[in-house]
């Protein structure tokens, strides 16, 4: 039923092809929650008949063209070349003719508005702010910041701006000065395969899942445990992802000395990801930026609440008090692991209520809203 929807809302419009403009590719070795998304939109776009082309930066030992659950991916550039050069790309035609574009601004605009004519939206997952300074030098901080704030706004005033959260809406039109009526809320979803089934661990199980970078905040997390750990002296952690953040974290570890119940595996298959969820007795979150929390929605759908900082995008894929607990203040993140660690009643009705809250994000879902705000601008143009 939703393929034929997406087929009938791209007719309508006439969308038969589609260009998405993205940062970084879902095989790059960083990719993380954007490339997810989009990954997903673009291949239920596909298996409904439309032609997708998905243009990224270069993906190391993967090939510059290449095929993906029926779209068409092209990366080529470097991380930063790929802004202009995907642009360009566009003007002249190289990847053949688009009906509809759909930008990706992470961070770093491709500026679509000065240069493509044909139906677009924009995905603004959320601000990245204080991540400039976290993740660069301060010259090249201050450039980020000075395009996300100042420059880049005033251009996408007439754009239609598809984001993932409610209060990542709220950001957008009070720290942006978008429009309201141009920024539309399009939840994530989540995979099927994130089920409840089996049983817990036997152990107090803290589980976080992410990329090992500044803006996840990884250290405060390994603080919070270390705090907490002798209040719950069985207490075990996992922190799954890779990123370059790997030797900080493992350094910190052994000097908490907490190397033989905080674990770093790395990156795991789909299965064993899913295993974790289901066995965990609390996921974690002490991310500083998030469009949504990607991570505790899937663990939500195993039937395993959250403890999470209470940031935007958190706010929509936790229900405090409801499927997980928001957290204000940092020095106060050990308190509320110990409330779900250790009050079984509380724990069970959190676990409930991220089951009620995940099963309300399909990715069908995402991508007919996503498509329908394409299709919008489609007849606003016509």
């Amino acid at each position: 039923m939703t393929t034929n929807k997406l087929g009938d809302v791209a007719a309508a419009a006439g969308l038969r092809r589609i260009h998405i403009l993205m940062w970084r590719d879902l095989d790059d070795p960083e990719a993380g929650g954007s490339e997810l998304h989009a990954h997903e939109i673009a291949s239920r776009w596909a298996g409904a008949g439309l032609d997708i082309t998905m243009r990224t930066s270069f993906a190391a030992d993967h090939p510059a063209v290449t095929r993906r659950s029926g779209y068409r991916v092209v990366r080529r550039a470097g991380r930063y070349m790929v802004f202009p050069r995907a642009a360009l790309a566009e003007l002249t035609g190289l990847h053949g003719p688009a009906d509809g574009l759909v930008e990706i601004w992470n961070g770093m605009p491709f500026f679509s508005p000065l240069w493509a004519r044909c139906p677009r939206v924009v995905f603004l997952h959320h601000l990245h702010a204080e991540m400039w300074d976290m993740t660069l030098s301060p010259d090249l901080a201050r450039v980020g910041r000075f395009i996300e704030s100042r420059l880049a706004p005033p251009l996408y005033r007439g754009t239609s701006i598809v984001t993932l959260s409610e209060s990542s809406k709220r950001e957008l039109v009070h720290d942006m000065h978008f429009a309201a009526d141009r920024v539309q809320v399009v939840h994530p979803g989540v995979d099927a395969s994130f089920t409840p089934a089996g049983s817990k661990a036997e152990r107090p199980l803290v589980l976080a899942v992410g990329r090992l970078v500044p803006v996840k905040r990884f250290h405060l997390l390994v603080d919070a445990l270390t705090a907490l750990k002798p209040r719950v002296p069985e207490l075990v952690a996992v922190i799954v992802g890779e990123g370059y953040e790997r030797e900080r974290l493992e350094s910190l570890i052994r000097e908490r000395g907490a190397e033989d119940w905080i674990s770093l595996p790395g990156r795991v298959d789909d299965a064993e990801l899913v295993d974790l969820y289901r066995r965990t007795w609390v996921v974690a979150s002490t991310s500083a930026r998030e469009g949504w929390g990607m991570t505790l929605t899937e663990a939500a759908a195993c039937g395993t609440p959250a403890v999470a900082t209470d940031i935007a995008g958190h706010r929509d894929a936790v229900r405090d008090g409801e499927s997980g607990l928001l957290v204000g203040r940092i020095a106060d993140f050990p308190d509320a692991l110990e409330r779900v660690l250790t009050d079984i009643a509380t724990r069970d009705r959190l676990g409930a209520g991220a089951v009620a809250r995940a099963a309300q994000c399909t990715w069908d879902a995402t991508a007919l809203g996503t498509l329908e705000a394409l299709a919008a601008d489609a007849r606003r143009r016509a």
